[in-house]
C-alpha cells in the first residue's frame, strides 16, 4: 500500500531532468516545479511512469495536485523534491481523490464513500478493464456531485486502480 502525500500549487517552471549519464533518459524526465501560493514550493521529478489523470497537458501557469509516495527516501535538500507518482490537473467540472478505499469503499479518510453502477469505468492505469473488485485497494477516483453526507457519497465518472 503506498501512502498517498499530495502538494497543491501553481506550476512556476517546468524543465528537463538528466538522470542518467550517457543521455539514455535525455528528454524523459521533468522538473516540475510547483507553488502553493503561501511560500511552500516543492520540486516534482516526473517521470515517463507518472499517471497524469486524463492524460492532461500540465503547462506553467496551471494549477496541479502531484501525489508522491510518503515513505519513498527523498534528498536532503530544499526545497523539497519529491517522485510524483500522479499528477492532477485542476478542472472545475470534476474532483479527483487518491487514496486507499476499504471494504465498503470508504477513503481512509473517511471523507468519500463510492457508490459504483453498473456503468461506472473501473480501470487500469493503462487503460485497460479492471476485472476485480475495486475494494481494499489504492484508487484514483474521478467524480462529480456528492451528498452533503459525511462520509460525502459519490458515483464516480471513472475509477482507475493503482495496481
Amino acid at each position: 500500500m503506498v501512502n498517498f502525500k499530495s502538494f497543491r500549487g501553481l506550476v512556476t517552471q517546468i524543465n528537463d531532468f538528466s538522470v542518467g549519464q550517457n543521455g539514455e533518459g535525455e528528454g524523459c524526465y521533468k522538473l516540475m516545479t510547483v507553488e502553493d501560493g503561501t511560500g511552500g514550493i516543492v520540486n516534482f521529478v516526473v517521470s515517463p511512469s507518472t499517471y497524469f489523470v486524463n492524460q492532461e497537458i500540465v503547462a506553467r501557469g496551471d494549477w496541479i495536485t502531484g501525489y508522491y509516495d510518503g515513505d519513498a527516501p527523498v534528498p536532503m535538500i530544499y526545497p523539497p523534491q519529491y517522485r510524483a507518482l500522479i499528477v492532477v490537473k485542476e478542472n472545475n467540472n470534476q474532483f479527483v481523490k487518491v487514496d486507499f478505499f476499504n471494504s465498503q469503499l470508504v477513503s481512509s479518510d473517511g471523507q468519500l464513500q463510492l457508490n459504483l453502477s453498473p456503468y461506472t469505468p473501473i480501470l487500469l492505469k493503462n487503460g485497460q478493464p479492471f476485472s476485480k473488485n475495486p475494494a481494499n485497494r489504492n484508487l484514483i477516483v474521478v467524480y462529480g456531485p456528492t451528498t452533503r453526507s459525511i462520509p460525502a457519497q459519490t458515483t464516480p465518472y471513472e475509477v482507475i486502480v493503482w495496481c
